[in-house]
């Protein structure tokens, strides 16, 4: 964004935005003490003023040397203030059109003095309320916002059982584990990393499956957590697949050769971990002297913006004999969009990638997350006809530094 029109104008509308918030400000803190209101004026003014800086200078500064979590921590800060304003600024505005309305009408429809008389009668009052609650809201998502910081390790076990009239019987109580978008170049804490994988080892599976985004970009962001993740280990196998942002599609490559050796780079993390990556292709899961198929595909998404590297097809020739089939791809629109039309004898698909936006309510009566809007299938268990879909909340996290609502999961799927 370095000498970017558009960092200049997000700039300019930040500056306009404070000017705009300041005169509530400046409103609401009318009964407060000389002091007091000088303290949050003046308060207001350096936060305001530092965070301008820091969007002007950012783009400026090498950041090489300093870690991507902090960056983040960083940018999700500045974030974070700039959406509290808009959402203040949205109830101060409907009180500006309130009170816009009001002297209008007082000069269409009264006379002089009437109309005066209407624009002083307690008038006050409400905007004082408005005032308040576009306070509050801002304050409560800013507040909100800063408070994730603290949960993107708070790991979930959610355990799931699911019936198959046609699983065969040797794999009647099998546990699996799934685990999805790890990211880990957005990791800081390794102590943190590695109590998720105690729990996960804590759950005895027979199976452990990763449905893709091991990476943000690069493949040099496992060096610290390749020792981390080898520890994952199950009697049947650890199997993965690749995600979008494992091919490095979002980092500016000098050239297309560094690109390709960087997923070359990136498989060969897979296997030094001890994971079987699975590109388009199947292998059959045994048991008691019964068979299932475990399908992989490389990453497939029906939104214009995501590339299809998946081939379907190559994965499932060679499987159709087996009773029963598991799916591992990374986008879940790919369910509706390929797999139920095409393949009904997919028994199970796993996949990740939305990560519940890491933003969202989820209580017994409501579920929500800004994401469904996207995304049909974005958390949890769906169920068409005889095929399922889950979807992994995700593991790691990206872009925002946090957790709201929709907490990093640990999935253990147990085959009743």
């Amino acid at each position: 964004m370095r000498n970017s029109p558009f960092l200049f104008i997000i700039v300019a509308f930040m500056v306009l935005l404070d000017l705009y918030v300041f005169q509530v400000v400046k409103f609401v803190s009318l009964g407060a003490s000389s002091r007091t209101r000088s303290f949050i004026l003046i308060g207001y003014w350096v936060v305001s003023i530092a965070a301008i800086l820091c969007m002007l200078i950012l783009p400026y500064l090498k950041l090489d040397n300093v870690s991507q979590g902090l960056r983040s921590v960083v940018f999700s800060v500045l974030v974070s203030l700039f959406f509290a304003k808009v959402l203040a600024a949205v109830f101060f505005l409907l009180d500006d059109i309130r009170r816009l309305f009001q002297w209008v009408a007082g000069r269409l429809f009264f006379s002089r003095t009437e109309g005066e008389h209407i624009q002083e009668d307690s008038g006050i009052s409400r905007s004082v309320f408005l005032s308040w609650i576009g306070m509050a809201a801002g304050g409560g998502i800013l507040g909100t916002l800063l408070y994730g910081f603290t949960n993107k390790y708070d790991y979930q076990v959610r355990q799931v059982k699911l019936r198959f009239p046609n699983l065969p019987q040797a794999f009647r109580g099998m546990r699996i584990v799934q685990i999805s978008d790890v990211h880990s170049g957005s990791f800081n804490n390794k102590d943190a990393v590695q109590r998720g994988i105690d729990k996960i080892l804590g759950l005895n599976p027979d199976l452990i499956l990763f449905t893709g985004d091991l990476v943000n970009n690069r493949a040099d962001e496992m060096d610290d957590y390749k020792e981390v993740f080898s520890r994952l280990k199950a009697p049947m196998g650890v199997y993965s697949v690749l995600g979008n942002h494992d091919y490095g599609d979002y980092e500016p490559w000098p050239t297309i050769q560094h690109k390709k050796e960087n997923l070359e780079r990136l498989k060969g993390v897979h296997r030094e971990m001890g994971w079987n990556l699975m590109l388009n292709e199947h292998t059959v899961l045994e048991r008691n002297g019964e068979q299932i198929a475990l399908l992989g595909i490389e990453n497939w998404g029906a939104k214009a913006r995501f590339p299809k590297y998946g081939k379907m097809a190559e994965a499932y020739q060679g499987a159709s004999h087996l009773p029963f089939k598991i799916l591992m791809s990374h986008d879940p629109s790919h369910w509706d969009a390929e797999v139920r039309p095409n393949y009904p004898d997919i028994d199970l698909m796993l996949a990740g990638h939305t990560h519940g936006m890491q933003f969202g309510v989820e209580l017994p009566w409501l579920r929500w997350s800004p994401v469904q809007y996207v995304y049909q299938q974005w958390a949890g268990l769906y169920e068409k006809d005889n095929q399922k879909l889950y979807v992994n909340r995700g593991f790691g996290f990206i872009g925002y530094p946090g957790r709201v609502g929709i907490l990093p999961e640990i999935t253990l799927l147990e085959f009743a």
